[in-house]
């Protein structure tokens, strides 16, 4: 398949010139690597009753609606924009969140999407570094990785409070380049299945920044953002550098 040049567009041409730059894969977990089988929302039902909001009510709806709408975004920041001005329910919420998430995880509740760690080990094999990021906490991203056996598999991981702010801030990948002492920010290949991702991807500067239909947003959204290129799944990242052959959507110039 050829893929025409077209203006404000990232051709096939495009892609393969910049994958051979490319040393620093940053992925992201849930939704892109890792999927759950609905478990955010069973912890993310346990936060709210907790907290002490009505199961029936109209505004226990509107709270899972907008925390749906954030996916990709710190755990945190999600509560906290949800209780805006109690800083201390925000806290109590999300430690309610991860504590039941974790649970959940440790029961063996997340599987990885097919492809999935086959990829990471290409990228690596093709001589980029590998940092996973979450929006998740700490405790709660080493619990999924032990659960799937993913100890050891990147370079570095990392979660929001590692870095100080989470998606769609740019922190956690600038501070994957910082941590691998890359010379430049165009070096980096970002993968998400979320706007935020894309956001953080293009405010950090990547070369490259993908996205997967794997996850929480559509092709559309993906593409509005401001994506290089948007492919179904992570297992469609090697095609997508070896050969700049699958579906590029929305994108740049550099």
């Amino acid at each position: 398949m050829t893929v025409n040049p077209v203006a404000g567009r990232t051709t096939a041409q495009d892609i393969t010139g910049r994958a051979s730059c490319l040393r620093l894969a940053v992925v992201d977990m849930s939704g892109t690597t890792v999927t759950d089988g609905g478990l955010i929302d069973e912890a993310l039902r346990d936060a709210f009753l907790d907290a002490g909001e009505d199961p029936e009510g109209q505004r226990f709806g509107s709270m899972m609606d907008f925390a749906h709408s954030a996916m990709g975004l710190s755990k945190l920041g999600v509560f906290r924009q949800l209780y805006e001005g109690e800083p201390e329910r925000a806290l109590l919420a999300n430690a309610v969140f991860e504590k039941s998430y974790d649970r959940l995880v440790a029961r063996g509740g997340v599987q990885a999407i097919p492809g999935a760690r086959e990829t990471m080990e290409w990228l690596r094999e093709a001589g980029m570094q590998l940092c996973l990021v979450t929006g998740f906490g700490r405790h709660t991203q080493n619990t999924i990785l032990e659960s799937l056996g993913w100890m050891g598999l990147a370079d570095l991981s990392l979660c929001p409070e590692d870095a100080g702010r989470g998606r769609p801030h740019p922190d956690m990948i600038l501070t994957a380049v910082l941590a691998l002492d890359l010379d430049d920010v165009r070096e980096v290949l970002v993968v998400g299945d979320t706007t935020a991702d894309i956001q953080s991807g293009l405010r950090a500067g990547a070369g490259l920044v993908t996205g997967v239909l794997s996850g929480a947003h559509s092709e559309f959204a993906l593409r509005a953002a401001g994506a290089d290129a948007v492919v179904p799944s992570i297992r469609d990242i090697p095609g997508l550098l070896r050969e700049g052959s699958r579906p590029l959507l929305g994108g740049r110039q550099l």
